[in-house]
């Protein structure tokens, strides 16, 4: 199979790594300095998993020319995915499965809408990996990628992607009902990303001081009961059981929209905590946390904000 990563930043460039190194024909969309030294230099992956290594890839700063591929990884962040969409039109070709790793529950929908009768499938990734330095990804940990079929079907073209990407060494996994599998991580995310871009803490001083913590478990709260009114079925446990996997993470663990945030960079603000909102006033399911955290972070959304200064 043929591959190209569409968004080769920390996640796009991991899995770019494993398929490169898999002797797999791998095209990687990305930009600025990160592209000019992977063309000039590889790319490098420094994992705690795999260990460090440097593959020669394809590179390029837009998918002109390439050509029609068997599969796309579609690794941009959610406020780019429509763009993203229009310029992947040259890679998709009548048998070409797209995957969408974002953040959110909507990534695929919103592919779909920009490009009609694509074969798109649904993903999830548990992969923290950025860009170190141009040219070089830092791989911290977590290897899962989980696919399915938006339909709940058991189709071939699932079970070969999945083949192919164990094959190179992405443990790929195919969930039968990956609508919900969406909703499990969108539980989690809206919690780790929002509460934590919203105090500027990390995960030990975010759970350690009690009111926080209940107000992480409100987030969480929320989300399952919005998923319930919109007819996904979550475990009654579930907050409970992802409750207790966040306790025990190291006290030092951050989520990208906590470093987006610290960094002055965009947040994905809108796919999370925002989605929620819009989803809650829809369905009438109350979403006062979650609410909180939008209408706290909304000013940073497209980056720093302006602050006036008196004159």
């Amino acid at each position: 199979m043929r591959a190209a990563i569409v968004g080769t930043g920390g996640l796009g460039g991991y899995f770019a790594a494993l398929l490169a190194r898999a002797g797999h024909d791998v095209v990687c969309i990305a930009r600025g300095p990160h592209l000019e030294a992977i063309r000039a230099h590889g790319l490098t992956l420094k994992s705690a998993v795999t260990g460090e290594f440097t593959v020669s890839v394809h590179a390029a700063d837009h998918a002109d020319g390439v050509g029609p591929v068997d599969l796309v990884l579609c690794c941009v962040k959610t406020y780019d995915l429509e763009g993203a969409a229009e310029h992947m039109r040259p890679l998709i070709g009548a048998d070409t499965v797209v995957v969408p790793v974002q953040n959110g529950i909507d990534a695929a929908e919103r592919l779909a809408r920009v490009l009609p009768g694509t074969g798109i499938v649904g993903g999830i990734c548990y992969v923290a990996a950025g860009i170190e330095a141009p040219g070089v990804i830092r791989h911290a940990g977590g290897t899962r990628l989980v696919i399915g079929e938006l339909d709940g079907g058991n189709h071939d073209r699932i079970e070969r992607v999945g083949d192919f990407l164990r094959g190179a060494g992405v443990a790929a996994e195919l969930a039968p009902n990956i609508r919900a599998a969406l909703w499990e991580k969108f539980v989690g995310v809206c919690a780790t990303g929002g509460v934590m871009a919203l105090t500027r803490l990390p995960m030990g001083p975010t759970l350690g001081c009690p009111e926080t913590r209940a107000f992480f478990r409100h987030t969480m709260e929320e989300v399952v009961a919005l998923a319930h009114g919109i007819g996904v079925a979550l475990p009654g446990e579930y907050v409970d059981r992802m409750f207790s996997i966040f306790a025990g993470y190291p006290a030092w663990t951050e989520s990208s929209m906590l470093r987006d945030v610290r960094g002055g960079r965009r947040l994905e603000l809108e796919a999370l905590n925002g989605t929620v909102v819009r989803l809650g006033r829809e369905r009438g399911v109350p979403t006062p946390a979650n609410t909180a955290i939008y209408a706290a972070l909304k000013p940073y959304v497209d980056g720093a904000p302006n602050l006036p200064r008196p004159e």
